[in-house]
């Protein structure tokens, strides 16, 4: 037997870090300030709020489901921490604990549509999406939150880190996908998401309680929604009703790069940060070469339909 097969690391582990090396390294050559600390510091800014809406998708998809909604759900969940600092006149920390709190509710009550009434998570969140929505458009009035106490904000300031200004919330974005991937690598509970993914029959089986599992991921992903609410609001400095239209996308396509596999129970959450960074990489870099946003798209279509194409080609290479 060839041992270096059980010492190297899969290609689909390895494959999102080469991929955002070589972004990296052809964008380097077409700009003299992509490598710069102050770029790739925006770089981190301009990702951390899809980055922890990442974390949740991923949680949800090892478990081969998948959730619309998280983007207008982290809207509603930052109209409401504003609205409730702003007019309510409650504390800032209040507030945002009550933004955390509408984002896991909601995370609940897909968790409890997919495990109680056994409704396809698609069509669930597909359904809570529009939801969240509505509910965040007329709560608002479809107007922007502004004043924000310089509490709820914080995470958008910067600290110096040599001659860069690096936020606060990349930061806070870094250490929780450090937390992330100890708890599914090391602990029982993250060993039971894969497993749950992988055969949630067999899962169930063995006596391992899958839809205490299923429920409680999705309650978490509400959890990092809300989280990515308040990174959102600090960013911007208010609260953006029309936030979250694409960060339902762009949170897939990050997990989709990372390697995840949309069939469940496969995949590294650390993956889905060099997923963000990918994208927001190729964004970066594009602009900086001064093309049109248009071709941002069209090239991140292209790198998810590769990413899903490149999936199935290892599941069928595995059989």
């Amino acid at each position: 037997m060839n041992t270096r097969t059980l010492t190297l690391p899969p290609l689909a582990t390895l494959g999102p870090f080469i991929a955002l090396l070589l972004a990296c390294s052809f964008f380097a050559f077409q700009s003299d300030r992509f490598l710069t600390g102050g770029n790739l510091s925006l770089i981190l800014q301009q990702v951390m709020v899809v980055g922890v809406i990442a974390i949740g998708q991923t949680l949800i998809i090892l478990t081969a489901g998948i959730d619309l909604s998280c983007g207008m759900v982290m809207a509603l969940g930052g109209i409401v921490m504003s609205k409730f600092a702003t007019e309510l006149g409650l504390p800032a920390p209040l507030a945002i604990a009550c933004g955390l709190a509408v984002t896991t509710l909601f995370g609940l009550l897909n968790g409890l549509l997919v495990t109680k009434v056994k409704l396809p998570p698609f069509i669930v969140t597909l359904g809570t999406l529009n939801i969240a929505f509505a509910i965040t458009q007329l709560y608002s009035n479809s107007q922007t939150v502004t004043d924000l106490p310089n509490l709820m904000t914080a995470l958008g300031n910067t600290f110096s880190l040599g001659s860069t200004e690096v936020a606060y919330g990349a930061v806070l974005m870094l250490l929780l996908y450090g937390l992330a991937w100890f708890v599914l690598r090391e602990t029982a509970a993250g060993r039971h998401v894969y497993a749950v993914g992988n055969n949630a029959e067999a899962t169930r089986l063995v006596g391992i309680p899958t839809q205490r599992v299923l429920l409680g991921v999705y309650v978490l992903a509400g959890l990092f929604y809300g989280i990515a609410a308040l990174l959102s609001v600090a960013r911007t400095g208010v609260g953006d009703p029309n936030a979250g239209q694409t960060e339902n996308l762009d949170a897939i396509t990050a997990v989709v790069l990372g390697g995840t596999s949309l069939f469940g129970g496969r995949g590294v959450v650390l993956g889905s940060l060099v997923g963000a960074l990918i994208v927001g990489v190729f964004r970066n870099g594009l602009t900086l070469m001064g093309v049109s946003s248009i071709y941002q798209v069209l090239v991140t279509g292209m790198l998810v339909i590769l990413a899903v194409a490149a999936d199935q080609l290892s599941r069928k290479g595995a059989r």
